[in-house]
């Protein structure tokens, strides 16, 4: 299946996990893909899996580094002349409780989560809007949320208060985007079987397994049924999808919590 041929994509986050899957599944179908991240070994690991199977790029990068975020979005539609999706994946997360989380913790969380999803999202309208008054090709741009910025847990203030603006802004920015041709959604993950989460069930099976078993369907996610909902969020299929955060948690989000 080509269904992206000839078309770009950017994905934040891209060298693990739902990024990794996500840039991979649409250089298979077709899309040129350019992935960043902040490591560089990663990075490279990444770009080599996926040139396997399609066209990829990679550029080190912190997002949340405005200038050079906007840079690489603006370089890349120049080079190839087009840019038609965006995913903003690339997170930061630090876990504590509110009476010993700093305000540089805060404030970091914030600044990968919300205020680079604002930069790119920005950078990207600006360049899909561009192309729209040309008549060439619309944009989509889909933001990586999570169950915790929708349902509250504690000592994830910072990063569920963040995810939160993010799903508030995915809303805002597809209102804007609509009059020109530019759908904008979130997806939103639960308990994903990342390198990290599988790490920390290694640290604490037990723990793990509650929390998996806690989830209706009985089990985290796969990076790969993540990369699905969003690749489907991109496509033609979702041509009439805008401003929404769709949930893929098995089904977490839903739960009416009911003490045993």
């Amino acid at each position: 299946m080509q269904q992206f041929s000839g078309q770009v994509a950017i994905v934040t986050g891209g060298s693990d996990g739902i990024g990794l899957a996500t840039a991979r599944l649409l250089a298979q179908r077709g899309a040129t893909v350019v992935i960043c991240a902040r490591r560089s070994d990663k990075l490279e690991a990444a770009r080599a899996d996926i040139a396997a199977v399609g066209t990829v790029e990679a550029r080190q990068l912190d997002v949340s580094d405005e200038a050079a975020f906007t840079a690489l979005i603006e370089d890349v539609a120049a080079r190839h002349g087009r840019l038609d999706m965006l995913v903003n994946n690339a997170m930061s997360v630090h876990y504590a409780p509110i009476g010993k989380l700093s305000l540089d913790h805060w404030r970091k969380d914030f600044a990968v989560n919300a205020d680079a999803v604002f930069v790119g999202t920005k950078a990207a309208m600006k360049v899909m809007a561009a192309q729209q008054a040309q008549g060439r090709q619309r944009g989509a741009i889909v933001n990586i949320a999570s169950t915790c910025g929708i349902r509250a847990a504690p000592n994830m203030a910072s990063y569920s208060a963040s995810k939160a603006a993010m799903v508030h802004f995915t809303a805002a920015a597809a209102m804007e985007g609509a009059p020109l041709g530019i759908r904008v959604n979130a997806i939103v993950p639960g308990q994903v079987m990342t390198a990290a989460t599988q790490d920390f069930a290694a640290r604490a099976p037990e723990v793990a397994a509650a929390t998996a078993g806690a989830i209706p369907m009985g089990r985290g996610g796969e990076p790969e049924e993540l990369a699905e909902a969003i690749v489907f969020m991109l496509s033609d299929a979702a041509s009439y999808i805008t401003g929404t955060a769709l949930p893929v948690d098995g089904g977490k989000a839903a739960q009416l919590y009911l003490p045993g």
